[in-house]
């Protein structure tokens, strides 16, 4: 493999190449979770996901902290973060609120509620963008997406794991990206990897970086 364009376009979708080529494999057992608690904002989110976040409010809500509850008591689900972009709530600048807990693992209390009341591929089980990570996605308008890898020091299990076990991450992240952009979309994926991944690319190939 070599000389790899580091964009490629799957669908009209522009997709960093290291989707491809880099491993990925969240290892729960050592991180935890902690990606439900670290950072400095909540989880961006669309405006339909703000709303089947509120129609599942009431379901979720035993599962919250009182100081998840008293945030979205004064703020919402969702708030403007300082780019201008829709995230999911925090507590005290640092946990999301729909973040619970099992002793010292993290959990996602959407997740767990919709999980229990359907099928996992039949409705909303929590923002795509957490499903999607570590796949960063940037829409930069005329309905035009980059998806981009994103490494973060807390998941350096996850990519010692997706070594071992050899797996990219568009493999790892096969569901979300079908419920994301659709199987068909994710078939062509599929052949644009092969093909990339078992031949070489001329040297002349060049892409612009997705921000």
């Amino acid at each position: 493999m070599t000389n790899v364009p580091p964009i490629l376009e799957v669908g009209g979708v522009l997709i960093s190449s290291e989707i491809l080529t880099e491993k990925f494999c969240c290892d729960y057992e050592k991180c935890k979770g902690i990606c439900c608690v670290e950072g400095d904002a909540g989880a961006p989110v669309t405006l339909d996901e703000i709303g089947s976040i509120e129609e599942m409010l009431d379901d979720v809500w035993p599962e919250l902290s009182a100081s998840a509850q008293s945030v979205i008591d004064k703020q919402g689900v969702a708030y403007a973060d300082k780019d201008g972009d829709l995230v999911t709530s925090i507590v005290k600048g640092r946990d999301c609120v729909f973040t619970c807990y099992d002793g010292d693992n993290c959990l996602c209390a959407l997740e767990k509620v919709a999980r229990k009341k359907a099928a996992a591929n039949s409705q909303f089980i929590k923002p795509i963008s957490c499903a999607l990570y570590p796949i960063r996605e940037k829409n930069f308008g005329n309905e035009l997406i980059g998806l981009n890898y994103h490494r973060w020091a807390i998941c350096k299990d996850a990519v010692e794991k997706g070594k071992a076990l050899n797996l990219p991450v568009y493999q790892f992240l096969k569901e979300p990206l079908i419920r994301r952009f659709g199987q068909a979309w994710y078939d062509e994926l599929c052949e644009v990897a092969d093909l990339i991944l078992n031949s070489s690319c001329s040297p002349t190939d060049s892409f612009p970086r997705v921000p």
